[in-house]
């Protein structure tokens, strides 16, 4: 059983996640029409700093409230974990949509769903623990 802390804990994670993909997303759009080639995996990658920016904020004082810690040490942890993440989200939709030709913004929520797999428990285990 989920207890009512953690329950809470996990809306904020869901309303923060809606929030940076939001922006992520707006910046991918952005960025698939400034790109002269239309890479769909190019423009997840640069829009992916921008959801990953709107994310530790929303995390830091918002999800896990844990705003006493450096922020620097976190910034760096969170930084090296969404690095990861945003490599496999955009080597994901550039097999799906360069690669395989398949719907790009399918792709992207493909990717979304690599990224909440490993964001949550990275976050509250390796970030702000």
């Amino acid at each position: 059983m989920i207890e009512r802390g953690q329950f809470q804990e996990i809306i904020r994670y869901i309303i923060n996640g809606l929030v940076a993909t939001g922006a992520h997303y707006g910046a991918f759009l952005f960025n698939l029409s400034l790109l002269p080639a239309h890479s769909a995996g190019l423009a997840n990658f640069l829009a992916a700093f921008v959801g990953i920016s709107v994310s530790f904020l929303g995390s830091r004082y918002f999800v896990f409230r844990n705003w006493q810690a450096p922020i620097v040490g976190q910034f760096l942890r969170f930084g090296a974990l969404y690095a990861g993440i945003a490599v496999l989200s955009g080597l994901t939709l550039f097999l799906w949509s360069d690669l395989l030709q398949l719907d790009k913004s399918a792709g992207f929520l493909l990717g979304v769903f690599v990224q909440v797999a490993f964001s949550y428990f990275g976050g509250k285990k390796l970030v702000f623990a």
